[in-house]
């Protein structure tokens, strides 16, 4: 008899309603995930202040739901009017199936029906997983002590920097940088 294959999910926008998903969703994120998603180690509780804070302030939400279950979840918090900081967390048993990859386009999209310019986002130097997935959207990394500087510079890409062509088309982003948090502004142009 063949094995069983679960229903394969959907991503689409979260909405407040959707906060006790997101919640459950960051506590199932086991040690390792939590680390490379909030640069450092987090409580439950830490979780569950964060979970009911983040659909303010104009942030936007995507998440990957699966048999009515958030499995991984893209957020996109605007920084200023043309720049906002991204984050992504997949709970491990959903890495390496492309989720992020899809996740990252669909924010892309949402980024660009925002006008934004740049996009922030922490990574950590040990976060394999996010600088391919950066390296995916051709961004340029720069290695630091203990985190990754990336730049991607979309606003007219080559053939071999386009990045892959997502859900609706999504296509190319102005510009997104990967770097430490506290230390994005000391990096910003006009400072």
């Amino acid at each position: 008899m063949g094995q069983a294959h679960a229903p394969a999910g959907a991503i689409r926008p979260l909405t407040p309603k959707d906060v006790t998903l997101f919640r459950d969703h960051l506590l199932r994120l086991d040690d390792q995930v939590r680390r490379n998603r909030f640069a450092m180690g987090v409580s439950d509780a830490f979780l569950e202040r964060y979970a009911g804070q983040a659909f303010s302030n104009g942030a936007v939400l995507l998440g990957y739901v699966q048999g009515g279950c958030l499995r991984a979840a893209a957020e996109l918090r605007p920084l200023g009017r043309h720049e906002a900081e991204a984050a992504f967390s997949t709970e491990g048993d959903f890495l390496g199936r492309g989720i992020g990859t899809a996740l990252f386009a669909r924010l892309l999209a949402e980024a660009r029906g925002l006008k934004l310019r740049r996009l922030y986002m922490n990574c950590l130097a040990q976060n394999r997983a996010m600088q391919a997935l950066a390296r995916k959207f051709s961004a340029e990394l720069t290695f630091e002590a203990d985190g990754v500087l990336g730049i991607l510079d979309a606003a007219v890409p080559s053939s071999s920097q386009a990045p892959p062509v997502g859900p609706g088309g999504v296509g190319p982003f102005t510009t997104a940088i990967l770097q430490l948090p506290a230390r994005w502004r000391e990096l910003l142009p006009w400072r």
